[in-house]
């Protein structure tokens, strides 16, 4: 594996940001559903801090950082389901 992080952190950054907010922040807008876009909106930011954590190379941080991202990310899509 290579030791180049910021290539990694920053393709994190892009993957979480247009994802998330590309599609589950459109989609709550669409639907005018609040709870579902502060969700998404709170997975995006924590994607990016995620992001800033694998360039620090603090590994366990970027780990619990994009598992709360993900948990984030399901809320958001529970709450445009229910």
């Amino acid at each position: 594996m290579e030791d180049n992080f910021e290539k990694y952190a920053v393709a994190v950054i892009i993957t979480f940001g247009a994802l998330i907010v590309g599609g589950l922040m459109a989609a709550a807008i669409g639907f005018h559903d609040r709870d579902a876009f502060l969700f998404a909106l709170g997975a995006t930011t924590i994607a990016w801090i995620a992001g800033h954590a694998m360039i620090f190379d603090m590994p366990r941080l970027y780990a619990a950082l994009i598992g709360f991202a993900t948990l984030m990310a399901i809320g958001s899509t529970l709450a445009l389901v229910f």
